[in-house]
């Protein structure tokens, strides 16, 4: 049996997905408002979590955890 590959996000793709200019996600992830990791001085955001609290958002909840 195969295991899914952990699918990382970078800055640009979730500034495409969300149609946001990259800044704001540098300063978000830097605020731990959105679900990120720094690997070596880039920001990554695994995928699974950015769409789990993009849909707690869509519902109006701000929390991350």
């Amino acid at each position: 049996m195969v295991k899914p590959k952990f699918r990382i996000r970078t800055i640009t793709e979730v500034a495409e997905d969300l149609k946001a200019v990259e800044r704001t996600h540098y300063r978000m992830a830097a605020a731990e408002m959105v679900p990120a990791l720094k690997n070596g001085g880039t920001w990554r955001f695994p995928r699974v979590d950015v769409d789990s609290w993009i849909g707690q958002q869509s519902m109006g909840t701000r929390n991350h955890s």
